[in-house]
C-alpha cells in the first residue's frame, strides 16, 4: 500500500537508507538514487551536473523566440535595423554624388575650361605673331598687345593648372613641358620681330621655326592636356549620374518589411492601424520618393548640363582653336614668300573642318555646334560665325590667286588690310572676317559656359537636403517601428 501511495504521489522522497515494504519486500535507496538533481524538470545533465551559461542561455532564447512576444521583439529589432541602414546607405551615396557634382561645378569644370584657355591662347599668340610679322618693320601695337595678352593667360593658366592638378601625373608632366617650351618659343618670336625690323630675311626663318615648335610640340601638349581634363570632367559626371541602386534596394526592402508588419498585426488583432508603424512606413516611403525624385532630377540636370553645355563646350573650344590655327597658317602661307604651300593644305583642312566643304555650312564643327546649341541666343552666334567663315574661305582664294600672281602686296592687303599696290583698299579683308567668326564663338562659349554652370548647380540643387533629411526620417520611422512594436508587447504584460 506504501509502496503504491508513493507512485502515484511521485512528490514524496525517501530518505537514504530508508526501507519500504510491501508484500514481505524491502527496497533500500541509496543517496545516488534518492538525490539525482534534475534542471528545471529538464533531462539530467550528464554525471548529474547543472549545464553551464553558455549553453543554457541559448536554449532560454529559443524557447522565448517561440512566444508571440519573443517574435514581435526580433521583428520590431529587424524593422529598426533596415530602416536605420536605408538612411545611412542613402546619406552615404548621396554625399558620394553630391561632391562628384561640387567637382563638375568647382574643380573639373574650370579645369577642363582653363585647360582649353591654354590652348586657345597659344593658338592665338601663334597666329598674332604671323599676322603682326606681315606688316613688316614693327609690329603693329594692337597685335603686339594681343600677342603678350595671350603669352600672359597662357603662363597664369599654366601656372594655375600647375596648382590644381596635383593628383594627376599626366598632366603634371605637360604642364611642365608646356611651362619650358613657351619660353624658347617667345625668344624665337622675339628673334623674328628683331631681324624684321632691320628688313633681314632670316626674321621669317626664325618665324616659321617658333610656328613649327608650336605645332609640333607645345599645341599638341595643350591639347593632350585639355584631353585629360576634359576625361576627368566626364568621370564626375558619371559619378554624379551613377544609380543610388544599394538605397533603392534597402529602401524598397524596409518599406516591404514595414507593410509585412502591419499586415501580420491586422490579421492577429484585427486592428486596421498601428500608430507607430505607420509613421515609420510613412517616414520610409518620404525618403524613398525623395531619393528617386531628387536623384531623378539630379540626373536629368546634369545630362543637359553635359549635353548642352560641357558638349557644346568642347565643341566651340576646339572651334576657335582650328579658326585660330587656320588663321596663323593663312599669315604664314605669305611670310613663307612662295614656300608656303604646306601651310595653305593646312588652311584648307582647318578651314574646311571648321565650316565644311567649302564652308558650305552642312558639315563641320560649327554644324555640330550648331545642332548642340539649345536656345536662340547660341544658336545666332554660331549662324554669324559660319557666314564670317564662308565670307573669309571666299576672300582668301582671292588673296591666293593674288600671291599666285605675283602680286605679293595686294595679297598681303587682302589678309591683313592696309592697301593695294595702286593705293586702293579693300572693301573687305580676310582678318576682318577672321575677327568676325572669332568674335562670335566667343560669345558663344561665354553663352554656354553660362547654361554649363546653371545646369550643373541645378543639378547639384536637386541633393541638396536629402542627406541630412534622409538620416532624420530614418531615425524617425526606426523610432515609429520600435513605437508600434512596443505597444503590441504592452499587451502581453
Amino acid at each position: 500500500m506504501t509502496t503504491a501511495i508513493l507512485l502515484v504521489m511521485g512528490s514524496s522522497r525517501v530518505r537514504a537508507g530508508e526501507r519500504v515494504g510491501g508484500e514481505g519486500r524491502q527496497v533500500t535507496r541509496t543517496p545516488m538514487e534518492t538525490e539525482s538533481p534534475t534542471v528545471r524538470g529538464d533531462t539530467p545533465a550528464p554525471g548529474g551536473r547543472r549545464p553551464r551559461a553558455w549553453v543554457e542561455q541559448p536554449r532560454a532564447w529559443r524557447a522565448a523566440a517561440t512566444t508571440e512576444p519573443g517574435r514581435l521583439r526580433i521583428v520590431g529589432a529587424l524593422l529598426a535595423l533596415l530602416v536605420v541602414a536605408f538612411g545611412a546607405v542613402t546619406a552615404w551615396q548621396i554625399t558620394e554624388r553630391s561632391a562628384a557634382a561640387d567637382d563638375v561645378i568647382h574643380h573639373s569644370g574650370p579645369l577642363s575650361a582653363r585647360a582649353a584657355d591654354i590652348y586657345r591662347s597659344l593658338a592665338d599668340a601663334d597666329a598674332t605673331a604671323a599676322g603682326g610679322f606681315l606688316a613688316g618693320g614693327d609690329d603693329p601695337a594692337q597685335d603686339r598687345e594681343r600677342y603678350a595678352r595671350d603669352i600672359e593667360i597662357a603662363s597664369r593658366n599654366i601656372a594655375e593648372a600647375a596648382a590644381s592638378s596635383e593628383d594627376s601625373a599626366q598632366a603634371r608632366a605637360r604642364l611642365e613641358r608646356l611651362n619650358q617650351r613657351l619660353s624658347v618659343y617667345t625668344g624665337l618670336v622675339e628673334r623674328a620681330r628683331a631681324n624684321n625690323r632691320q628688313g633681314f630675311p632670316v626674321g621669317g626663318a626664325y618665324l616659321r621655326r617658333a610656328n613649327r615648335m608650336m605645332n609640333e610640340e607645345i599645341l599638341p601638349d595643350a591639347k593632350q592636356l585639355w584631353t585629360i581634363e576634359t576625361a576627368r570632367l566626364g568621370e564626375d559626371y558619371e559619378d554624379a549620374k551613377a544609380l543610388p541602386l544599394a538605397a533603392w534596394a534597402l529602401g524598397a526592402v524596409g518599406l516591404g518589411a514595414l507593410v509585412w508588419a502591419q499586415r501580420r498585426s491586422y490579421r492577429r488583432t484585427h486592428r486596421v492601424f498601428n500608430p507607430g508603424m505607420v509613421a515609420g512606413t510613412v517616414a520610409t516611403a518620404v525618403v524613398l520618393l525623395w531619393l528617386v525624385a531628387g536623384h531623378g532630377v539630379a540626373r536629368a540636370k546634369l545630362d543637359e548640363s553635359y549635353a548642352h553645355g560641357a558638349q557644346s563646350l568642347q565643341v566651340l573650344n576646339e572651334a576657335r582653336i582650328q579658326t585660330l590655327q587656320a588663321r596663323g597658317n593663312e599669315n604664314l602661307t605669305l611670310v613663307a614668300r612662295g614656300g608656303g604651300d604646306a601651310y595653305s593644305a593646312a588652311y584648307d583642312r582647318q578651314l574646311q573642318g571648321l565650316a565644311g566643304t567649302d564652308a558650305d555650312g552642312r558639315t563641320g564643327l560649327l554644324a555640330q555646334a550648331l545642332d548642340l546649341a539649345d536656345d536662340d541666343r547660341g544658336r545666332k552666334s554660331i549662324t554669324s560665325a559660319m557666314e564670317a567663315a564662308k565670307a573669309w574661305w571666299g576672300l582668301h582664294g582671292e588673296a591666293r590667286t593674288k600671291d599666285d600672281e605675283g602680286n605679293y602686296l595686294d595679297a598681303v592687303a587682302q589678309t591683313i588690310g592696309g592697301t593695294y599696290e595702286d593705293g586702293k583698299r579693300p572693301e573687305q579683308y580676310t582678318g576682318f572676317c577672321f575677327d568676325q567668326v572669332d568674335t562670335n564663338l566667343e560669345r558663344a562659349v561665354a553663352h554656354e559656359q553660362q547654361e554649363f554652370e546653371r545646369a550643373a548647380a541645378d543639378g547639384r540643387g536637386a541633393l541638396g537636403g536629402l542627406v541630412p533629411g534622409a538620416a532624420a526620417l530614418a531615425v524617425l520611422g526606426a523610432a515609429g517601428a520600435v513605437l508600434g512594436i512596443g505597444r503590441r508587447l504592452s499587451e502581453y504584460r
